[in-house]
């Protein structure tokens, strides 16, 4: 199989402009030289399997997504629960957590 540097640099791009990121946020959290980012999305450069995992982590998803397009749909729903609770107060999250207990003691249906 041979990979798709121009696609996979702008399913880069695609996810950090989902996230609302800048190119330079991106770069910081995934402690890559400055710039690089940009040739990597414009497919100047080709990001070594460490700088993949490392935006990967850095854009909270999986090397898949930008590798392949596409990301397993429970891990898209983990994503979704967990942006959901990410700007919560200490104490709102206590009660998702007490009810996602609960909810998780129900038997499924």
């Amino acid at each position: 199989m041979k990979l798709d540097y121009s696609m996979i640099g702008k399913r880069i791009a695609r996810r950090r402009v989902q996230l609302g990121l800048k190119q330079a946020e991106v770069e910081e959290m995934a402690g890559i030289a400055n710039k690089y980012l940009t040739n990597i999305e414009r497919a100047v450069t080709v990001p070594s399997t460490e700088v993949l995992m490392r935006l990967a982590i850095a854009l909270d998803t999986t090397p898949d997504e930008f590798l392949v397009g596409t990301v397993r749909q429970q891990d898209e729903a983990w994503r979704d629960v967990a942006e959901l609770l990410r700007p919560l107060s200490p104490d709102q999250l206590s009660l998702a957590q007490s009810f996602l207990t609960w909810l998780n003691e129900q038997p499924p249906k």
